[in-house]
């Protein structure tokens, strides 16, 4: 029991609740609304259910099912959301350019509000959490909200301490603390169902005007639900964009918290002084991403740790 109890909130639980639940209900009302003016297709002749049981039993094979494909795709459906997949380079170019403008604007209006004091600090706090979803950095900006959302804490590790977590991320996370590991899982989880969700949305909905035009019938109820569908794409991409406040906090907490056992396992010891610290991590990323060369020997000196040392520790360090 302990070990299905693990099972469940390891992996599994982030896959079932981030693919499988939203593609079921997505699933649901494709059965019930688009799928019975279907069934005069012979693929659905042939999948379609013969009675209640079996009606959900294919309905949570077929979740699982669909689920475990969108979980293998969530890279380039991420990606399409984010704007680095399938945008043509003036419409990316331009959505960075809008976006950069929008962070000005909200940076201007904190300032008056501050400046003023006539802001609440409920105002000022609001303001505060939709600036903190853009990267620092304006060369790092992306085209799309989530986009965005999601570079300001991939950019975290780099620009506290030259850590990069995309090129680093495994080593990271596998001798990072348990807690915090399963802190930056679950949070993630809550973007995935709103990305999985959003996605289902938009598949049904062309399989209901699909209903509607190949059988003609239902026109209301398949109208209805088509509409409703695409009414609430834009609200299950906000959703998305606000969870990753959660997911930010998680990397950014295995950020601070996890390089000191990584530096450890990798046989560093993380210097006292934090710029000495950007230099090592840059060293390392240099190491992880370009081919070996002979100046590393020395470059890597200072940070060496003493392997005969059974007692070496990492002292924490804080941003």
């Amino acid at each position: 029991m302990g070990d299905i109890a693990k099972g469940v909130l390891g992996g599994a639980w982030s896959l079932l609740v981030g693919w499988v639940l939203p593609t079921a209900l997505n699933l649901a009302v494709f059965f019930f609304t688009a799928a019975p003016n279907l069934q005069n297709l012979s693929v659905i002749q042939r999948l379609w259910p013969s009675s209640e049981a079996d009606t959900t039993l294919v309905l949570l094979v077929s979740a699982v099912l669909f689920g475990l494909v969108l979980n293998a795709l969530q890279v380039p459906l991420y990606r399409v959301l984010e704007g680095y997949l399938l945008w043509p380079a003036p419409a990316y170019r331009y959505g960075c350019d809008r976006h950069r403008a929008a962070k000005r604007r909200l940076a201007g209006r904190l300032e008056r509000l501050r400046g003023d004091g006539r802001g609440t600090p409920v105002q000022r706090s609001l303001l505060e959490e939709r600036l903190s979803r853009y990267p620092i950095d304006d060369a790092q900006f992306a085209p799309t909200r989530l986009g965005n959302a999601i570079r300001r804490f991939e950019e975290y590790g780099h620009n506290r301490y030259r850590l990069d977590t995309q090129t680093l991320w495994n080593e990271l996370v596998g001798t990072a603390p348990d807690e915090i590991r399963r802190q930056v899982e679950t949070a993630r989880t809550s973007v995935d169902f709103f990305v999985a969700l959003l996605y289902g949305h938009l598949a049904v909905a062309l399989a209901t005007v699909a209903a509607m035009i190949h059988e003609r019938k239902d026109i209301p109820l398949l109208l209805a639900t088509a509409t409703c569908l695409v009414l609430l794409l834009p609200v299950w991409y906000r959703c998305a964009v606000a969870s990753t406040d959660e997911w930010a906090a998680a990397v950014r907490a295995l950020v601070n918290v996890g390089r000191i056992p990584l530096a450890d396992s990798l046989g560093l010891e993380l210097p006292q002084d934090l710029a000495k610290e950007r230099e090592m991590w840059t060293l390392v990323t240099r190491m992880s991403r370009r081919p070996y060369r002979e100046t590393a020997v020395s470059a890597f000196a200072p940070y060496r740790a003493d392997p005969t040392n059974p007692a070496r520790s990492c002292p924490p360090q804080g941003p």
